[in-house]
């Protein structure tokens, strides 16, 4: 068989912040998808925001040490904040990032817009919309979505890097989203 998919691939997806931090693991198994584990890093705790960023290291180094992601996806920090909050937040993301490399797991960072676009077919969809068409598409419980949309923004830029992945099933056409939820068995 020809295919260019491998037969096994964990992905990592992570929504940074300075005060939560989201990660989301996703496993490829050919052309299925997976949640693998999704949830929270809370930095509330730490006043200083090199203790935060020294934390955010501490544990996505253990993330990336539990469950070997393949590749790293992680949403692109937006603009629009007063510039001292886009300073800490490019911080919080850059660490997050070198955690990866020292791992040598391959980085890909999507624009928040992309992702919404990818997962729900509109750039403006809400954090609402995006976990609900991501609890649909991966058959999720109500309860393994957790408290924080940090969480399953995470997982949604996961998703959006294995939607990108090439999948040979995104070769058929589909008229529109709801055709295509539709034939997947989502609405």
């Amino acid at each position: 068989m020809g295919s260019a998919m491998p037969t096994e691939k964990i992905i990592l997806g992570i929504d940074p912040g300075t005060n939560i931090m989201g990660y989301g693991v996703l496993k490829v198994m050919g052309r299925q998808a997976e949640m693998v584990a999704m949830g929270v890093i809370d930095l509330h705790k730490f006043e200083d925001h090199y203790l935060k960023l020294g934390h955010i290291f501490e544990r996505i180094s253990g993330i990336i040490s539990s469950y070997l992601p393949d590749e790293m996806a992680i949403e692109a920090p937006f603009f629009g904040k007063n510039v001292q909050s886009m300073l800490k937040l490019g911080r919080a993301q850059g660490v997050a990032m070198a955690a990866a490399i020292q791992r040598q797991v391959p980085i890909t960072e999507y624009a928040p817009m992309k992702i919404k676009m990818a997962i729900t077919g509109r750039g403006t969809a809400s954090k609402e919309q995006v976990a609900d068409m991501l609890r649909r598409m991966l058959k999720l419980n109500e309860e393994d979505m957790g408290k924080y949309m940090d969480a399953t923004d995470a997982l949604g830029a996961a998703y959006c890097h294995y939607l990108q992945m090439g999948r040979p099933e995104s070769d058929k056409k589909f008229s529109s989203w709801k055709d295509f939820a539709r034939k997947k068995g989502i609405i």
